[in-house]
């Protein structure tokens, strides 16, 4: 990164601008924290109005303050706010948190204002968080750039968590938050309004800070795709889990994040798409968010979703079961020699998988500790949930257990353990010791390490190329709309397959290209004008005869001239009747902020009434359009249903990748693509129709 967050983040003299005597004041609580929390930096207060603040040497202004500062807290009015933020820039500070609101969430005017101050930031190479922010923090160094109430708040110290807000009151929410849960915040940022800083940038540095291992993210809308999809790149690579709470989702809830930050929430499915694409966990609540984050500071993330479960209770086992289905973990049968193993120490136990210990465990609990070490060591799976209810507290077992497990760990080191128990905060503070996260609800628990197991796979598999060679004899886009004939050129000359078609503008043409065909056909009318055919009628299947065929294009003609007679470009297309296969549509709509994406769902009723699509930004390569494909809820359509052989999942994923390829290297002509309907046969596919709309061209 050119310009880097250090002096914001890890500043060593610090200067308050508005700064109050009053620790209960804006200006005043920052100095107080710091105070409070030992910070060891140089702290100057400033304010013309005071001699001292808090006990220490104040400042008439950021030009009197003697010695450089890395971070100005700005706690002034709106209206002396670019004035300062000159001054600073002019006094060489190299970073500033603006707590100031009644700017761009306010209005055009206050945009301006805020414009302005951003100017002024980068010309000077300074950073600036906000405005309208809460702050910043780094706990560690006890630096709290906030006017949060920080040291009431700090039950963990310190830890590997790096916390990135649009919204103030919700980053404090979720920093104390994490307190609860034990989580230890490195890092802790609110970026507002964001008028130099965003949460993107954030999100970089974390990936690129050692003393981070998980991001936790809040968002009510992204600026610069781009630089979200470098900050997520760079956390991927590494390797390290970014758990992304993105709201907006609903109607109302993208209306209310345009008025609370001056940001516009993209469409939602977008971002879903983002998040797929780059190993993102999408959390849906604080709860969720936070125990995500739990389990991967662990830092264990298995390379496969096959789990084992093994309970002392078979009921519980049935509900961590249907959990685990749920959340598309892999429940393979144990091999049959372990389950005789199993059933010679323990004659009632369950052996296939979930494997039930049953209360008879309990008289004798070294039975527990050798049917783990036997499914454990199996080396059959990838992740191990155990359930234990209250075991791990009750007085006649804590002390077995906690024994138990701890040569458990020792004896499979590179395995991922996850217990669900019921005990005190010591007693899981000595399974956490051993690097085994713990939950009291077991369908939490195998919530969890879904989202491990989701981290582990995306991990291990390289990232989308964002560039991809463009084929050689490409056609380019025209100005104005492609009708289908044009359409399926361009798209062909991409490694789209098409269907073989004629353009004709006479009956006799129409005739001679059905013989030529030689077979059931169907006829189509051409104009770009026209982007609705068979809502004037303007197709008809099933054309037997050469006859038909002159007759068929009689009767397109006429219908074509009657819906649009100021259409002076009209031609009929003579195509061979495809039968069989599975219909899907692809298309692509050049979004404003996340540029090219290209949509993939089954044709029919599924797309109409269940809108079962799924999304992925362009370009991407056939691995990707697999698991794009895997993502729609009716994909065992496309396996075979009632005797039907499978479709070719290899063509498909490799139309898509090229019309993602397409899409990518037309960004700035292309608006949008519809290929409906794409027919995938058991071997090959081929499109039907297409059209391809270019940006500021007209059609109706």
């Amino acid at each position: 990164m050119s310009r880097t967050l250090d002096a914001l983040l890890n500043p060593r003299s610090v200067a308050v601008i508005g700064a109050s005597d009053s620790p209960a004041r804006i200006g005043g609580r920052p100095i107080s924290n710091l105070i409070l929390t030992g910070f060891k930096g140089k702290v100057y207060p400033v304010n013309p109005k005071y001699a001292k603040v808090q006990g220490l040497e104040a400042f008439a202004d950021i030009t009197k303050v003697p010695g450089p500062i890395d971070c100005a807290v700005v706690a002034v009015p709106a209206a002396g706010l670019v004035e300062t933020i000159r001054a600073c820039a002019d006094s060489g500070v190299r970073s500033a948190v603006v707590f100031t609101s009644g700017l761009a969430e306010i209005g055009a005017q206050g945009a301006a204002i805020q414009q302005e101050l951003t100017g002024i930031a980068k010309s000077a190479d300074m950073r600036m968080v906000g405005p309208n922010c809460l702050g910043v923090a780094a706990p560690g160094e006890h630096w709290y750039g906030t006017f949060a109430n920080f040291p009431s708040m700090d039950l963990v110290r310190s830890g590997s968590l790096g916390i990135i807000s649009q919204s103030g009151a919700y980053g404090s929410h979720l920093y104390m938050a994490a307190q609860l849960r034990g989580l230890g915040v490195r890092y802790w940022v609110t970026t507002g309004n964001e008028a130099d800083i965003d949460v993107a940038e954030v999100i970089e540095y974390y990936a690129a800070s050692p003393e981070v291992k998980v991001i936790v993210a809040y968002a009510e809308g992204v600026r610069d795709m781009g630089a979200m999809r470098r900050a997520l790149a760079a956390a991927h690579a590494a390797r390290k889990p970014v758990i992304f709470m993105k709201v907006g989702r609903s109607s109302v809830g993208a209306a209310a994040a345009a008025s609370h930050t001056g940001s516009l929430a993209g469409a939602d499915a977008l971002y879903d798409a983002l998040f797929a694409q780059y190993g993102v966990y999408r959390a849906l609540t604080t709860e969720e968010m936070l125990d995500i984050a739990y389990a991967c500071q662990f830092g264990e993330f298995p390379k496969g979703k096959r789990i084992c479960l093994q309970t002392i209770s078979g009921g519980v086992g049935v509900l961590m079961a249907d959990a685990a289905e749920d959340a598309g973990l892999q429940l393979p049968v144990l091999p049959e020699s372990i389950q005789q193993r199993i059933v010679e120490l323990i004659p009632f136990a369950g052996t296939r998988n979930p494997v039930d210990f049953t209360g008879a465990a309990m008289a004798e609990p070294k039975l527990i500790e050798e049917i783990s070490d036997l499914v454990i060591g199996s080396g059959h799976y990838d992740s191990h949930l155990i359930y234990m209810a209250s075991v791990a507290s009750a007085a006649l077992t804590r002390d077995a257990l906690a024994a138990i497990y701890g040569r458990v760990r020792k004896a499979h080191e590179s395995q991922t353990l996850m217990l669900s128990i019921i005990a005190s905060p010591d007693d899981r503070a000595h399974y956490e010791r051993l690097r085994i996260p713990c939950f009291q609800d077991p369908s939490l628990a195998v919530r969890a390490m879904a989202a491990l197991t989701s981290f582990g796979e995306s991990f291990d598999r390289p990232l989308p190329a964002t560039t991809i060679e463009r084929p050689q004899g490409t056609l380019d886009v025209p100005d104005t709309a492609a009708d289908e004939y044009e359409a399926k050129r361009i798209l062909a000359s991409w490694g789209i397959p098409v269907t073989e078609d004629r353009r004709v503008r006479s009956r006799q043409e129409a005739a001679a290209a059905w013989s030529a065909i030689d077979g059931p056909s169907v006829m189509k009318i051409v104009a770009a004008e026209i982007l609705h055919k068979t809502e004037i009628g303007g197709v008809i299947l099933n054309v037997k005869s050469a006859e038909a065929a002159g007759d068929a294009y009689d009767t397109l003609m006429q219908r074509a001239r009657m819906a649009r007679p100021d259409v002076t470009e009209v031609s009929v297309l003579v195509t061979p009747m495809i039968q069989g296969g599975v219909e899907t549509v692809l298309g692509v709509s050049n979004d404003p902020l996340f540029g090219p994406v290209v949509m993939f769902g089954l044709g029919g009723i599924l797309v109409e009434v269940l809108h079962d699509v799924t999304f992925r930004l362009a370009p991407f390569d056939e691995a990707q359009a697999r698991r794009m494909i895997d993502e729609i809820r009716s994909r065992a359509v496309l396996d075979g249903v009632r005797g039907a052989e499978a479709s070719d999942i290899d063509a498909l994923a490799r139309a898509l990748s090229r019309l993602s390829v397409f899409a990518a290297e037309n960004a700035n002509t292309i608006e949008s693509v519809d290929v409906n309907p794409f027919v995938v046969f058991p071997s090959g596919a081929v499109a039907l129709d297409a059209l391809i709309i270019p940006r500021h061209g007209s059609a109706t």
